[in-house]
């Protein structure tokens, strides 16, 4: 029997938490997530579960350090700033090697900001966002049923290669309603694996602790290095993307979450005037699919990167493209919203060898 019903992105996106198995929640207010914290403050104490109001993000943040040292699925979330304020903490979560899962509705930037959605945390994101080595898995939603979906394939990832794992979503996302089918498993988080690594004398565990640092001579770059080949493996064996109409598409956009949506029209819009374009969706941001578009590159003629940010994707997308095929960017940042009329008509201008700007030119199209 179908369990489908009508959500709000963020409330699909915390109960997509509760039955992948999460147990703790601790965050702030901020706009444009605050359902998230909302929803989870009624949600979790039916599960038997705990939810705190932290007085801080820096709070929130450690307090998951703590209770993810015991074992349980733990979550915070919060928008732009909020995520900025957490970065020390989910460092040393990655120092600790704690599978944390947050997530962060992204505003528009930088500085407060605006509470509209936008992209412009894709750097922070993908380049770890805190201080030191270390790498997030970062999972991309498009749609509220895949904002529901993403937080158990976060858990998974996160617990198998002991890491944080993020759900890098917006904020029109997570204000949208749209159908959702919860007809994924839902986990019972008593029967979850109890971690190696955990602490607990209650849970019957040997002693030990969990920590982010070893001062002995060496072993520091010893853990880094390690870590280092758990990411190798999760580059080469847990990319996920989408695609629409490339298989003989002559300009390739590449978007993620809603200016992926737009591009779904544009792409329409662009076949009926005879431009042959496809849509690449990255879902995992990281590991980037750069394989991928590699292959791509090898039969389209040029890339548009279509972004609600200035053009930070677009570097990544250059790097995979490697200088084979030219890649353009279609920038609108700080929470103004690409136009799929827009998008057809730069798709069109790129292909001609004059799109909104080579990366570089950040003027969007007028």
């Amino acid at each position: 029997m179908s369990d489908k019903i009508l959500m709000k992105g963020n409330d699909a996106l915390a109960e997509g938490a509760v039955r992948a198995g999460c147990r703790f929640f601790a965050g702030y207010p901020i706009t444009p997530q605050n359902e998230v914290p909302e929803y989870m403050s009624w949600r979790l104490p039916q599960t038997g579960g705990a939810f705190v109001q932290a007085e801080s993000e820096t709070a929130a943040i450690n307090m998951l350090y703590g209770a993810a040292a015991t074992g349980i699925r733990t979550m915070t979330s919060s928008s732009s700033p909020g995520i900025s304020l957490k970065q020390e903490g989910i460092s040393y979560c990655a120092g600790a090697d704690l599978p944390i899962f947050f997530a962060n509705v992204v505003r528009g930037g930088p500085g407060l900001g605006n509470i509209t959605g936008a992209q412009g945390d894709y750097f922070q994101s993908t380049r770890g966002g805190g201080h030191g080595d270390y790498r997030v898995f970062v999972l991309a939603p498009a749609s509220v049923q895949e904002m529901a979906a993403l937080p158990s394939k976060a858990y998974a990832l996160a617990e198998k290669y002991r890491m944080p794992a993020m759900v890098l979503t917006d904020g029109v996302l997570g204000q949208m309603l749209e159908p959702v089918d919860f007809n994924f498993e839902t986990i019972d988080a008593s029967k979850l694996p109890d971690p190696k690594w955990a602490i607990g004398a209650n849970k019957g565990r040997e002693r030990r602790t969990v920590c982010s640092y070893d001062l002995d001579e060496g072993k520091l770059e010893t853990m880094t290095l390690e870590r280092a080949k758990r990411y190798k493996e999760a580059q080469e064996k847990e990319v996920l993307y989408d695609t629409r109409m490339i298989e003989d598409a002559e300009v390739v956009l590449v978007a993620y979450g809603t200016a992926a949506r737009a591009c779904m029209s544009a792409i329409k819009i662009a076949r009926e005037k005879g431009i042959k374009a496809g849509l690449f969706r990255p879902i995992t941001l990281w590991p980037f699919p750069t394989k991928e578009i590699a292959k791509l590159a090898e039969k389209a003629k040029c890339f548009l990167s279509v972004e609600m940010s200035l053009g930070q994707m677009v570097v990544d997308v250059r790097l995979a493209v490697n200088g084979k095929k030219p890649v353009y960017l279609h920038a609108r940042p700080s929470g103004a919203m690409p136009v799929a009329e827009e998008i057809a008509a730069a798709a069109q201008s790129a292909l001609k060898g004059s799109g909104p700007g080579l990366y570089g030119d950040f003027a969007p199209l007028n």
